[in-house]
């Protein structure tokens, strides 16, 4: 038996995991094979389709990740281009799950929908499985706390009005940004904050809402509690536009070119423009000793 469960899975959130589960359960229980196939890019991209717009809650590499960790035995990636998007439901279940991978069973969401055709009725959706020779096996939808599906479009909505208390539990787990530590101006230190400014390894990936956030940081493998600012610096004014920058408390080490991943706990406060830098630097000490009072 070869279990699969397709799907971009953005984010492998609560209502992806319903899904992923379920395939891994099944293989085990029949001393089978669990795979997740995905696609990328994100079709959205390819198509055009409002791609300006779009931002990914994890990267490739987050994505295979999170699923080889639910257990999953294969973790493979399809091309996503047009001519692929021509392809129909059947022409895809028949060319790769059964043809390349040899799919036997296909675990399907609530809302997942296969091929150009773009079946969207779920006895319809069905019978094109069975007729191609897989076995659908159906999983219901993860229902968030306002009684509404729960969806990366959702996760992404609440992350970009900054929730990401909210958003983490949708998810199952910390949204994180993952970069390079880049050279910034160095105000931070003058008034005693160094700041690590981060260079997202993934330029699509979805920054939360502009504002100041306790998140944990993890650089040459230790973590560390941080306050973590979205913005603009309009206190600063230096026209660099949008940075992502984290001050590792009790930490003061130079960590220039360095990997640096910050996982958000909760959200301080917005960011605003402050009167001088001495009236920044007193704020600053009041996020410092809210930030204490959380844990890694």
């Amino acid at each position: 038996m070869i279990v699969a469960a397709t799907g971009f899975f953005d984010g492998v959130h609560s209502g992806h995991r319903m899904v992923i589960d379920k395939a891994v359960a099944m293989a085990r229980e029949a001393d089978g094979k669990s795979l997740v196939v995905t696609f990328w890019p994100h079709p959205r991209n390819v198509l055009q389709l409002d791609a300006d717009k779009l931002r990914l809650l994890t990267s490739l590499e987050e994505k295979r990740q999170r699923c080889l960790a639910l257990g999953v035995d294969e973790f493979v990636v399809l091309p996503f281009t047009r001519d692929f998007s021509n392809l129909t439901a059947s022409e895809f279940l028949s060319r790769y799950l059964i043809g390349k991978y040899g799919v036997t069973h296909l675990v399907l969401g609530y809302d997942h929908h296969l091929g150009s055709d773009d079946v969207r009725d779920v006895e319809q959706r069905d019978r094109i499985v069975r007729l191609c020779g897989i076995v659908p096996v159906p999983v219901s939808d993860s229902i968030s706390a306002s009684g509404r599906a729960v969806s990366s479009t959702m996760i992404r909505d609440i992350l970009s009005q900054g929730d990401v208390v909210l958003g983490g539990s949708l998810l199952g787990y910390r949204y994180a940004l993952d970069g390079v530590v880049v050279a910034g101006n160095r105000i931070g230190r003058t008034i005693g904050f160094p700041t690590a400014n981060l260079s997202l390894y993934e330029p699509l990936k979805l920054i939360p809402a502009c504002g100041v956030y306790v998140v944990s940081v993890t650089v040459l493998g230790k973590t560390h509690l941080g306050i973590c600012n979205i913005g603009t610096r309009p206190t600063l004014a230096d026209g660099r536009g949008q940075i992502v920058e984290t001050h590792i408390l009790d930490y003061d080490e130079e960590i220039y070119g360095l990997d640096l991943r910050i996982e958000f706990i909760s959200r301080l406060r917005d960011e605003r423009k402050f009167d001088s830098l001495e009236a920044l630097k007193k704020q600053l000490k009041k996020d410092l000793s809210a930030a204490r009072k959380f844990k890694i």
